[in-house]
């Protein structure tokens, strides 16, 4: 096809009418639409959720375990009575 029956072709679909869509085609994308965004919204907090506990959890071990803290030296016994 040349350029010339391109844009022929292009013209009679868009001086056609549109297609009918289905009834109730609209409430159903909405209802969906509505339902991802609600789980969007529910899987966000949820992550949320988790990261704060993971960071609460990191905080109480941290503070226990102090791992900053050297531990004591257990191959040599303390010098006493020198």
């Amino acid at each position: 096809m040349n350029r010339m029956k391109r844009e022929a072709a292009v013209r009679r679909m868009l001086e056609q009418p549109p297609p009918s869509l289905p009834p109730g085609l609209h409430a159903e994308a909405a209802r969906r639409g509505a339902r991802i965004l609600r789980r969007r919204a529910l899987t966000r907090r949820a992550m949320w959720l988790l990261a704060l506990a993971a960071a609460a959890a990191f905080t109480v071990w941290a503070l226990t375990a102090r791992p900053w803290v050297e531990p004591p030296s257990e191959t040599t016994p303390p010098l006493t009575g020198w």
